[in-house]
């Protein structure tokens, strides 16, 4: 089967990972694809090193700026699919969910199909698209992230959202379990990829602003309610910044304590998109929209 394009992506080549070998690099970086796949892309000039090919063995320096244009493999085959959806507000131009736990938002490797995006087109009754793997698609949720999730029905519609979310235009709310109490207050801790384990994020100097705002609801024996205004919007920026203050996430199984996780019998991270509130690009109304906790996380507060 032909292979076609997904999408493209560019990074700085850091301190840190410079002078490793290029395959190994780029599977550092974008954990979801495999070393092979990215050799695959090199051996196809899919991937440019300061504007040049490099071989796979080779090593970028510091500064190098790497530019990679994904492909598709041909076991992921983006279709419809009749997969329901819980609908918190729709109209002409756009559409927001609460997603469910486990939903996966965008066909990738490991995760072909049974995605937001599957369902998208079947509700959208859209024609499946060539080479783009995330129609519709203006922000994300983590797999176990529960709520709300903001997709575009027009080109025009998905281009404003995508300004309002780099504007910091879009309010976004989460709620989350935690062990301990990190306190109110802001937390302002810059986020890159973790040193070591490079599937991982971390608090690092070189990493990319990230602010969290925090407000302790309720508090008893150990875990707490918190409710955490997203500033910015790095890769588990809630999940690391509770880390970081020593209050993980209850059943996080990355960041969180494990220990704990097995005492309350919880294996899924805590954490639910409880609202957000924008200015809807087209109509210019005010947009306020909730999406009801989980089971799970109800059970404890109750």
């Amino acid at each position: 089967m032909e292979m076609t394009i997904s999408n493209a992506d560019q990074f700085v080549v850091s301190l840190e990972e410079a002078h490793v070998r290029l395959d190994k690099l780029l599977s550092l970086h974008f954990p979801q694809h495999s070393r092979t796949y990215f050799q695959m892309l090199i051996e196809k000039g899919c991937v440019l090193v300061s504007g040049k090919p490099m071989k796979k063995r080779e090593k970028p320096e510091a500064g190098d700026e790497i530019e990679i244009c994904f492909l598709l493999t041909p076991e992921i085959s983006l279709e419809a699919q009749d997969i329901p959806l819980d609908i918190l507000h729709e109209d002409e131009h756009l559409l927001i969910i609460n997603k469910p736990v486990g939903m996966v938002v965008h066909p990738a490797p490991g995760h072909p199909n049974g995605t937001f995006v599957n369902a998208l087109l079947h509700h959208c009754k859209w024609n499946v698209p060539e080479n783009d793997l995330r129609p519709g698609i203006v922000h994300r949720l983590d797999k176990d992230t529960s709520g709300i999730l903001i997709a575009a029905k027009t080109a025009e519609t998905h281009q404003k959202l995508v300004t309002l979310f780099c504007e910091r235009k879009i309010q976004k709310y989460y709620y989350a379990l935690t062990l301990g109490n990190p306190g109110d207050g802001e937390i302002n801790a810059p986020i890159g990829r973790h040193p070591v384990r490079r599937k991982e994020m971390a608090i690092v100097d070189t990493g990319k602003e990230a602010i969290t705002r925090c407000k302790v609801i309720a508090t008893k024996e150990n875990i707490s309610l918190l409710e955490l205004e997203l500033i910015t919007g790095r890769t588990h920026q809630i999940r690391v910044h509770l880390k970081h203050k020593g209050t993980p996430i209850l059943g996080d199984p990355v960041y969180g304590s494990p220990s704990a996780n097995q005492k309350y019998g919880v294996s899924v991270q805590q954490l639910h998109a409880h609202r957000v509130c924008f200015t809807h690009p087209m109509t210019g109304k005010t947009l306020v929209v909730s999406a009801p906790i989980p089971y799970e996380m109800r059970r404890f507060l109750e």
